[in-house]
Formats: structure tokens, sequence, C-alpha cells
């Protein structure tokens, strides 16, 4: 059984709802099964928020992430709340500016804001960035997949820009693992 419970949180208003919609997508694209889920505090845009999106190979029969795989964070309010219950083995992806503190558990630190507002300019493409970075890291789908996924869900005219966003974050991912 391939099975993969992914966690993706950061501020509301990065798009990461989104996100997790585009990774679950990409997963039923290439014949897997997915889930997502998501929730994020009243506040909704600039309070902690989190998509959560099960794949596997095989049926899945409760919808929550019980064990974290996979774990993304784009700030430290949401990193402080949501990264209880990643496993041992389990990956976390943080944005540069967060302090993890000491971890048995792998992190990889990257510049996905930075990379979003400075490289391309434009700040609502962080979330492609960091999918991009959690498919390059984790291998969960391909990255044609990913693109296909992607360009279904960007509003007309910003294709390009996704589709460069995305290849950037590929690109921040492999680097981080080589």
């Amino acid at each position: 059984m391939d099975r993969h419970e992914i966690r993706l949180s950061g501020s509301g208003g990065q798009g990461l709802i989104t996100g997790g919609i585009i990774l679950a997508e990409a997963a039923i694209l290439e014949g897997k099964n997915a889930v997502q889920t998501q929730s994020y505090g009243p506040e909704a845009r600039g309070g902690a928020s989190k998509a959560e999106v099960i794949i596997s190979t095989d049926k899945i029969d409760f919808p929550k992430v019980r064990d974290c795989d996979i774990f993304l964070s784009l700030t430290q309010k949401s990193f402080d709340q949501y990264s209880k219950g990643v496993k041992e083995n389990g990956i976390m992806i943080v944005d540069e500016s967060i302090e993890t503190g000491d971890s048995k558990i792998k992190v990889y630190k990257l510049p996905i804001i930075h990379t979003a507002h400075n490289v391309l300019g434009k700040p609502m493409v962080t979330n492609i960035v960091a999918i991009g970075v959690v498919a390059a890291i984790s291998k969960v789908v391909s990255k044609e997949v990913l693109e296909e996924a992607v360009l279904n869900h960007v509003p007309n005219g910003t294709e390009e820009l996704n589709k460069k966003a995305l290849e950037i974050g590929y690109s921040l991912g492999e680097n981080a693992v080589k």
C-alpha cells in the first residue's frame, strides 16, 4: 500500500487550501485515491489555516490526517499550531523564516515566500511554489500531472506565471534533497 498523509499550513490568504485541492486532483489524475479537507480560524485571512490531503493507492476510509507523513508550514503561527503529530520518519518543509527548534524529524528550510514575492514578484503564487517543493521532495505526484492540475485551477491569463512558479518550486525541492 502506498499512502501519504499531507498537512499544508500557513496563513489564510496564502492559497494553501487551493494547493491541497490541486495536490488531490493531481493524485486522482494519476489514478490514485485522494481526499482533501481544510480548516482555518475565524479570522480567515491572516489567521492560521491548514489543508490536509490523503493520497493512497488503496481505499481511504477516514478523511482526516492521523499520522502526518509530509508537513508544510509557511508561517510561525501555523507551525506552532499544526506541527504536532508528524511521524518520526516524516518530512517537514518550512519557509526559511520559521524557527523549528530541535527536531528529530527531517526538516527542509526553504525560501518559499521569498521566491514568490521577490523572485517571481507575485505573492499570489506562494501556494504554487510550495506545492512544487512538496512534490519534488516527497515524489507524491509527478511533476507533469501536478502541472496539469495547477493549470486546471488558475485564473485565465496566469498560466505561464503559475507554470514558472511550479517549476521554480520544484527546482527548490530537488536541490534540497541532493
